[in-house]
């Protein structure tokens, strides 16, 4: 594990490189995560249920392995190594993006 992906506890460091709505619901944000290399991602979606309902997306979270999936496209995975390492090197890990 490089330093970019380093984390205090058992997690993967991952930073942001896609946020999208989702087309089949309403209000439904997925952020994706990856790693600097580009090889592994984390998503997470998340609700929207109120203008009131704010939570913020940091620029990097600290993913439980076990929730951590591989990139097979090599498309995604340059993309998402580009992404990673641009967030990496132009914010902390509790930015709020």
């Amino acid at each position: 594990m490089n330093a970019s992906e380093a984390t205090d506890g058992d997690g993967v460091r991952m930073w942001l490189v896609e946020r999208t709505y989702s087309d089949d619901e309403q209000n439904m944000v997925i952020l994706t995560y990856a790693t600097p290399d580009g090889e592994r991602y984390f998503r997470k979606e998340r609700a929207l249920t109120s203008f009131a309902d704010v939570r913020d997306t940091t620029a990097a979270v600290d993913a439980p392995p076990s929730n951590v999936g591989t990139v097979d496209d090599p498309d995604d995975r340059k993309r998402y190594a580009a992404e990673a390492t641009r967030m990496a090197d132009a914010h902390d890990p509790d930015d709020v993006i």
